[in-house]
């Protein structure tokens, strides 16, 4: 099993990146937010699940592990192959995800392409008590899960930033931001990338 793949971005396409590792080129379809957080020649690690079938192999990767551990939860639920999988966490967050489940909605998993009503229904009840509560935005104040910031920072430091530079942009960044950004790795590096972006080749490598 890949479990996880750090490498240099060669190609980015929508909804998948070539990552090269060791002069090999992996193709990993990753949520359209991730393709559009990365950049060409940037070193970047992802959490990966690996499918193997008869006929092919393919890789899906994500930028927290606790996207990569819902895409496992969800591939488990009756009729969620890997692409209504990924699509499920291109279009909501872990957070906003959990507290679908938790408020037995299936409204937002019928709003994802490729999920008719039943899948929508069945991901809510095989999913009940299997999602941690996300962290209520009251008791968080303006802070992101210690989990989210560390991965967000892990990330920048890969992609060239220093992790002191890296650490306080995602600090500044989660105090403006939404709970449901706060809670998302992809969302928080997306928001912090559009902050340090113009000032990235002062930084890059410091």
């Amino acid at each position: 099993m890949i479990s996880t793949l750090r490498g240099t971005v060669v190609h980015i396409d929508p909804d998948a990146l070539i990552v090269e590792v060791g002069g090999v080129g992996f193709t990993v379809a990753v949520p359209p937010a991730v393709a559009r957080s990365v950049h060409l020649g940037e070193t970047v690690l992802l959490h990966t699940h690996l499918i193997v079938r008869e006929d092919a192999l393919a890789l899906f990767g994500f930028l927290g592990r606790d996207e990569l551990v819902v895409f496992g939860q969800l591939l488990g639920v009756s009729g969620v192959g890997p692409k209504s999988a990924l699509g499920v966490l291109s279009s909501l967050s872990v957070a906003q995800i959990a507290e679908a489940i938790i408020a037995d909605d299936d409204a937002p998993f019928r709003r994802v392409s490729g999920i008719g009503p039943k899948t929508a229904k069945l991901i809510v009840v095989q999913l009940a008590g299997k999602l941690a509560p996300p962290h209520p935005s009251a008791a968080s104040t303006t802070d992101a899960a210690p989990a989210v910031t560390a991965q967000v920072t892990q990330a920048l430091v890969g992609l060239g930033w220093s992790e002191r530079i890296a650490a306080e942009a995602v600090t500044g960044v989660a105090e403006e931001a939404s709970p449901s950004d706060r809670a998302s790795v992809p969302a928080l590096l997306r928001l912090t990338l559009s902050v340090l972006g113009p000032a990235r080749k002062e930084h890059a490598g410091g």
